[in-house]
């Protein structure tokens, strides 16, 4: 019995004894990593929570958690005399592998980190992006859905949004509305201008500051354009616009004022 213990005692002392320090260390690394990398996710995500979206910034920790917990793996993994280099090599190819697959897919995480953090928009926001233009419904992290004036739901990739202008039509509190009305040649273009400036200044919805603009624009073949720019709170806009045209119609026809079209005179020669 006793020659048994003995060969046991040799063995550990020449097989697991020289290895018992660096298995204890391992584990203390491993165990003491884990509590410092979850502290610092923990952080990270808290930090950024108060900034950004709740979403990027619950997924941000979590790629900053899995980054760390690997770095603790294999610095545990190297204290028992594994060879990591290979470790890290394989890592970093298939790492590099996930990014080439999926680099649309990051592009247009990225591009939604962006639009989180910069707001050129917000919910509720009418805008002209990505080759579409709508109200924002929602704002995703890969992709943000539009509601179309006719109901339609769009569904655009951030990186497309990113990747072109953006139009605001929401974001100021005004704007301005660029009308074009055509009176014939021979109109009394002092009679144009009032009957304008009266249905501007009859329209509770047309702000007095700034002042509307009312000015001959051009002088084109069939007919002389007027400028009429008025400046409305943007929620009337639309209904400015439509509602000026209308009355302009109805205004001009009342006092004989033609409204030209396109006309072509056609001679015919008959010398021979």
């Amino acid at each position: 019995m006793d020659q048994y213990l003995q060969q046991i005692q040799t063995f550990a002392n020449e097989n697991l004894m020289p290895y018992a320090w660096n298995i204890v260390a391992a584990i203390v690394i491993f165990i003491i990593g884990k509590w410092i990398v979850a502290k610092i996710a923990h952080g990270v995500n808290r930090m950024m929570d108060k900034r950004i979206d709740a979403t990027v910034a619950k997924f941000v920790g979590n790629i900053v958690h899995i980054i760390l917990f690997a770095f603790v793996i294999i610095a545990a993994l190297d204290q028992l005399g594994v060879e990591t280099t290979s470790l890290v090599a394989i890592l970093g190819a298939a790492g590099l592998a996930v990014g080439l697959a999926l680099k649309d897919s990051l592009g247009n995480f990225a591009a939604g980190v962006m639009l989180i953090l910069f707001k050129p928009f917000r919910v509720g926001h009418y805008v002209e992006a990505g080759g579409a233009a709508g109200t924002i419904k929602e704002i995703k992290i890969f992709a943000t859905i539009m509601n179309t004036p006719d109901n339609k739901i769009i569904t655009i990739p951030n990186g497309a949004i990113m990747g072109g202008n953006i139009i605001n039509y929401s974001e100021m509190p005004t704007r301005r509305v660029d009308m074009v009305f055509g009176v014939a040649y021979d109109a009394d273009l002092s009679q144009v201008k009032k009957i304008l400036e009266e249905i501007l200044a009859a329209d509770e919805r047309v702000l007095k500051d700034p002042a509307p603009v009312i000015a001959v624009a051009e002088l084109a073949d069939s007919s002389v354009n007027l400028l009429c720019r008025p400046w409305v709170n943007s929620a009337d806009y639309w209904g400015v616009f439509w509602g000026t045209t209308e009355t302009v119609k109805r205004r001009f026809d009342e006092a004989g004022i033609g409204i030209p079209f396109p006309q072509m005179d056609v001679h015919l020669d008959k010398s021979e």
